[in-house]
């Protein structure tokens, strides 16, 4: 495995695919899925040309953004995230991914005001509703955004989506595509808090049909790091 190859073949796939969608490379965000990498892995994809790493684990987020602290990385949290771990990351991350009630957002919004910031978060939404996933359905997300309103400490820059795995990624193009729409419309109802402006979806499966509909960060672990050692897609 050549990580740095693997990084170089993923950032052309990308900018073929954003071309074809009528975007420019630069604008889609490549996440690199670290999640059980040891350090020399991650920061060999970050001296290959990746800046953004995405964690799945608190406690591996915050140990190897220590470890990599020389490095200039953006960091994002983009598993699911239990209300007492939210004090570990919350003035390390650039962006967390995956906010899919309340009492998260408002343990988000203590903590982050105790730092004198604002967090920028993305709502995880559930498409597929796929009981074994995280996330907002369909039916709740416009009252959802609106109940963010009552957050000072809190900025929601878009959405974030795990789509059902498919051994044919054309089968859940219908998942991206009702995204996007869900996105743009959301755009559209100017909430006071809420900047739409990002939209994750797309992983090592499925990344390039997901920016053909919309997507601007995509989140990419096996194709750039290889199969982890335990049974879960990424």
């Amino acid at each position: 495995m050549n990580i740095k190859e693997n990084v170089e073949l993923i950032l052309k796939r990308t900018a073929d695919a954003a071309r074809r969608s009528g975007k420019e490379p630069e604008d889609i965000t490549v996440i690199a899925v670290s999640k059980t990498v040891d350090f020399i892995s991650a920061r060999e994809a970050v001296e290959s040309g990746i800046s953004n790493l995405g964690e799945n684990r608190v406690q591996e987020f915050v140990n190897k953004y220590e470890q990599l602290s020389d490095l200039n990385i953006k960091w994002h949290m983009i598993g699911h995230l239990q209300k007492n771990k939210v004090k570990y990351i919350i003035d390390k991350a650039e962006l967390i991914h995956s906010v899919e009630n309340l009492e998260l957002a408002k343990e988000i919004n203590k903590r982050a005001a105790q730092y004198n910031l604002v967090a920028h978060v993305l709502i995880e939404l559930n498409i597929g509703e796929e009981d074994s996933k995280f996330g907002i359905n369909e039916e709740n997300v416009y009252d959802f955004v609106k109940s963010m309103e009552q957050f000072d400490n809190i900025k929601v820059l878009g959405f974030m989506t795990v789509a059902p795995y498919s051994e044919n990624p054309e089968n859940i193009r219908w998942v991206f595509r009702k995204m996007k729409e869900i996105f743009d419309k959301t755009a559209l109802m100017n909430f006071k808090n809420a900047d739409m402006k990002y939209l994750s979806m797309g992983m090592t499966n499925d990344f390039e049909i997901a920016i053909e509909e919309g997507s601007n960060i995509v989140r990419i672990g096996t194709a750039i790091f290889g199969a982890r050692k335990y049974k879960e897609e990424e």
